[in-house]
């Protein structure tokens, strides 16, 4: 069930334009940002938000590369 949920949260990101998926990046980016500050202030946010942030960019990353590749014509 899980899978299914991320296969669509992926979908839904793909279908998103280039200006969108810069813009959901910079609201990660932000929050990322937060969580640093958070923790050097001593606020100690979930120790997990750190890895699943990360990831998120990550992945938002890739996507925004896979469509600037398909928007060239070039192939995997």
């Amino acid at each position: 069930m899980a899978t299914n949920k991320r296969a669509a949260a992926l979908e839904k990101l793909r279908a998103q334009k280039p200006e969108e998926l810069a813009e959901e990046l910079l609201k990660l980016r932000k929050e990322q940002f937060a969580l640093r500050l958070q923790r050097a202030t001593g606020q100690a946010p979930k120790p997990d938000q750190f890895g699943k942030v990360r990831k998120s960019i990550a992945r938002l990353k890739t996507i925004a590369r896979e469509a600037q590749l398909k928007s060239a014509g070039v192939k995997k």
